[in-house]
C-alpha cells in the first residue's frame, strides 16, 4: 500500500514554528522612495548535482510514497511511487542512450500537459541531455525555428498530426535525426530499448552534471519579435524552486490526514508550469497533470483528483466567478450572490489588515455572516475547483484587488506572483502569512528587485538566466547587465517591499499631448467584465485613448439569455445599442481608476475574438499588439475619425 509523500519541516524561511512569520524585505531608499528590495534566500545554495537527481533521491528516501498521480485512457487516477517513478526515469534515459544520444544533446518536447512531459524531462536530464519545450499550438513555421535554432536532434510529439505537419520541413532540419510520438508507444519503447544497458551508464551520465550546467532552453513568446531561448541552468531552478518551497511552506505542509497535492494544467510548454512540476517532485508533493483545458474536461479532472493548491491565471479565476454570478442571476439568486460577495470582501480584507498587523480581523458579526453565505455560494465555488483547493498561486497578469478579496472570504488564498521565462518563472511571490492585495509580493528569498529611474523592473539573483542561447555565437549570450537583468516592465516597490506591476515599458502610449499611459490598469480591468474577453487600450501618438473590445461567448450568451434577446450574428450585434449601453458602463468604471487624460474615449467592438490561431494571441494569451493594429487598422482609424 502506497503512502503519501512526507510534507517538509519549518524552515529558516520563518522566525518562529509557532506563528511561521516569514522574513521580511530589506529595503532600501532613494529620495524618500523605496528603489530596491531585497529578500536573504532562505534555501542554501546547491553546490553539486542536478535535477537529474531528483527522482532517485526520492526513491532512496520515502520508496513506497506516493510522488504522482496518474490519468489512464479510461479517466481513472492511478498513484505512481516514488520508486515506480525512478526506475520509470531510469529506463527511459537507458532507452535515449541506447539511441546514440550524447551529453548536451538537445531533445524537443511537443506536448500538452501529461505524465509524459515530466517523465522525458528528468529521463532527458539523467542522460545528460537538455530538453527544448515546444507549444503544441505552435505553427509549423515557429516549431522549425525553434528546432532550427535551438539545433534539436529529436523532437517527441503527442499525437502523429504533429509529427506530421513537421514532416515537410525536415528538409530543412539536417540536424534533426528522431521524430517520435507518444500516442504511438514510442515513449515506452524507449523504456524497452534501455533495458539492456546498465544503470550505470545512467549513473555516469548523471554524474557527469552540475548546477551550472545547462538543463533547458525556454523559447519566449515573441509578442514582438522572433523568440529567443531563455538558457536555463540546473542551478537557476534549484535557486527558484527551493526558495519559493521555502517561503510557500504554508501552502505545501497539507493538514492533519491530508496530503499536500497539484493538480497542473497550465502548459509545461511555458515556465511557470514547468517550475512548478520541478517544484512538487524536489518538495515531494503529489503531482497530477491535465491535459484539456475544456471547462467539462478539467472540471471532471478537479473533481477526481482534488488538488489542495493550483496554479492559475487570472482569466481562469475571472471565468469561475462570472460563470457563478450567472448562474445565480439565472435562478433569481443575484442580490442574494450580490451580498455574499460583499461579505467575502469585507472578510478578506479583514484577514489582509490582521495578518498585517494593522487592524483586529473579522468581527463577529462579519463571521457569521460569512458562515450563514457559505453553504449558498463560497461552497460551490470551492467545490468547482475540485473541493479542497486552498490556495492558488496566480501568475500573468494582476487579477485584481476586489476579486482577490473575494476568493479569501471564500476561503481559497490567491497568492499572486510575478517573473519572466528569463527568472525561470517567479521573482517575487505573495508571502501565505503576510498577503498584500492588489500587489505581487516580495522578492522571492534570495532576489534583489531594484526600480530604475524609468520605472523599469530590474531583477538580480541566482534564478536569473545566464543568457539567451545564440548558436551563432557560440553558446549563450549574456543577458543581465552589471548584474542586474532588465525586465521591460514599469513597476513600483512600497515602503515594505511589496511589487505593484503598472505594465510593459514598450506598451507605454504616449499621446499627443504628452501624457504617458499604461495600458495594463484599464485592459486587466475591463477583461474581469463577465461580457469581455480581451481589451486592447491604444492611443500612442493619439490625441486621446481608445480600445477594442470582444466579447466573451458564454458571458454573451447569458446577457441574451437573461434580455430576452434572439441570438444574433457577432458581425450585427457589434452595434447593439443595449450592448454598447453595457460595455460603455464597464469602460466608465475602469475609466474611475486613472486621471481624465487616460480615460478611454472611445471603443469599438469586434466581431471575433482575438485567437492564437489568427497570430492576435501567444501562447500563453498575451496580446500581440502589433498583429492586432495592423489586422484592424481600418476599425482604429474610424476611432479617431471626426
Amino acid at each position: 500500500m502506497s503512502t503519501p509523500l512526507p510534507s517538509f519541516a519549518p524552515s529558516a524561511a520563518y522566525d518562529d514554528a509557532r506563528d511561521l512569520r516569514p522574513v521580511e524585505p530589506e529595503t532600501l531608499r532613494l529620495d524618500g522612495v523605496v528603489r530596491e528590495a531585497y529578500v536573504p534566500p532562505l534555501a542554501p545554495p546547491v553546490r553539486h548535482g542536478s535535477l537529474a537527481d531528483l527522482p532517485f533521491e526520492n526513491a532512496n528516501a520515502v520508496p513506497d510514497a506516493v510522488a504522482l498521480s496518474r490519468r489512464t485512457p479510461d479517466g481513472r487516477w492511478t498513484d505512481v511511487t516514488a520508486r515506480q517513478f525512478a526506475d520509470q526515469v531510469n529506463s527511459v534515459a537507458k532507452g535515449l542512450i541506447a539511441e546514440g544520444l550524447m551529453p548536451g544533446d538537445r531533445i524537443a518536447v511537443m506536448a500538452r500537459t501529461t505524465y509524459e512531459w515530466t517523465l522525458l524531462d528528468f529521463a532527458a536530464w539523467a542522460a545528460g541531455l537538455v530538453t527544448v519545450p515546444v507549444y503544441p499550438t505552435s505553427s509549423v513555421y515557429q516549431t522549425r525555428w525553434i528546432l532550427h535554432d535551438s539545433g534539436a536532434v529529436v523532437l517527441i510529439t503527442e499525437t502523429s498530426d504533429q509529427a506530421a505537419a513537421i514532416g515537410s520541413e525536415l528538409g530543412h532540419l539536417p540536424g534533426l535525426r528522431h521524430v517520435w510520438v507518444m500516442e504511438k508507444g514510442h515513449v515506452e519503447q524507449l523504456a524497452e530499448l534501455g533495458a539492456r544497458l546498465p544503470d550505470q551508464e545512467v549513473e555516469v551520465r548523471r554524474g557527469m552534471l552540475g548546477p551550472a550546467m545547462l538543463a533547458t532552453l525556454v523559447y519566449t513568446s515573441g509578442t514582438t519579435g522572433r523568440p529567443k531561448g531563455c538558457a536555463l541552468t540546473h542551478g537557476n531552478f534549484f535557486a527558484e524552486v527551493d526558495n519559493a518551497a521555502e517561503l510557500l511552506y504554508p501552502v505545501f505542509r497539507g493538514r492533519p490526514n491530508e496530503e499536500p497535492s497539484v493538480l497542473l494544467f497550465l502548459p509545461m510548454s511555458h515556465i511557470f508550469g514547468r517550475m512548478v512540476s520541478i517544484l512538487c517532485v524536489r518538495a515531494r508533493v503529489r503531482l497530477g497533470h491535465a491535459p484539456s483545458l475544456k471547462a467539462e474536461d478539467l472540471l471532471t479532472d478537479l473533481a477526481a483528483f482534488r488538488p489542495t493548491c493550483l496554479l492559475a491565471i487570472p482569466y481562469m479565476l475571472e471565468k469561475v466567478f462570472n460563470t457563478a454570478r450567472a448562474r445565480a442571476e439565472e435562478s433569481g439568486r443575484a442580490p442574494a450572490f450580490d451580498r455574499a460577495v460583499n461579505i467575502a470582501v469585507r472578510y478578506g480584507e479583514a484577514l489582509e489588515a490582521q495578518q498585517a498587523g494593522t487592524g483586529p480581523g473579522p468581527t463577529r458579526a462579519l463571521k457569521t455572516a460569512r458562515a450563514f453565505h457559505d453553504p449558498l455560494v463560497y461552497r460551490r465555488i470551492r467545490a468547482a475547483l475540485g473541493g479542497r483547493v486552498r490556495h492558488v498561486i496566480c501568475g500573468g497578469s494582476p487579477l485584481g484587488r476586489r476579486l482577490t478579496a473575494f476568493y479569501a472570504g471564500a476561503g481559497i488564498q490567491v497568492l499572486e506572483g510575478y517573473g519572466l521565462t528569463e527568472t525561470t518563472a517567479a521573482t517575487t511571490v505573495t508571502p501565505p502569512l503576510k498577503p498584500r492585495l492588489g500587489t505581487v509580493g516580495w522578492p522571492l528569498p534570495g532576489t534583489r528587485v531594484r526600480i530604475a529611474a524609468d520605472g523599469e523592473i530590474l531583477v538580480s539573483g541566482e534564478h536569473v538566466l545566464h543568457g539567451y542561447w545564440d548558436p551563432q555565437a557560440g553558446g549563450v549570450v549574456p543577458a543581465a547587465v552589471d548584474g542586474w537583468f532588465p525586465t521591460g516592465d514599469i513597476g513600483s516597490l512600497d515602503d515594505e517591499g511589496y511589487l505593484t506591476i503598472t505594465g510593459r515599458k514598450k506598451e507605454i502610449l504616449i499621446t499627443t499631448g504628452g501624457k504617458s499611459v499604461a495600458p495594463a490598469t484599464l485592459e486587466n480591468w475591463l477583461r474581469a467584465h463577465p461580457l469581455i474577453s480581451q481589451c486592447l487600450v491604444l492611443g500612442d501618438r493619439r490625441p486621446y485613448i481608445t480600445a477594442l473590445i470582444t466579447l466573451d461567448p458564454a458571458g454573451l450568451t447569458h446577457w441574451r439569455r437573461m434580455i430576452g434577446k434572439h441570438p444574433v450574428p457577432p458581425e450585427l450585434l457589434v452595434d447593439d445599442e443595449e450592448l454598447r449601453a453595457v460595455l460603455q458602463y464597464a469602460v466608465d468604471e475602469a475609466n474611475q481608476l486613472v486621471s481624465r487624460p487616460e480615460t478611454i474615449r472611445r471603443f469599438a467592438v469586434l466581431p471575433r475574438d482575438f485567437s492564437e490561431a489568427e497570430g492576435h494571441l501567444t501562447p500563453s494569451m498575451k496580446l500581440r499588439r502589433e498583429a492586432i493594429l495592423r489586422d484592424y487598422a481600418q476599425v482604429v482609424e474610424s476611432l479617431y475619425a471626426t
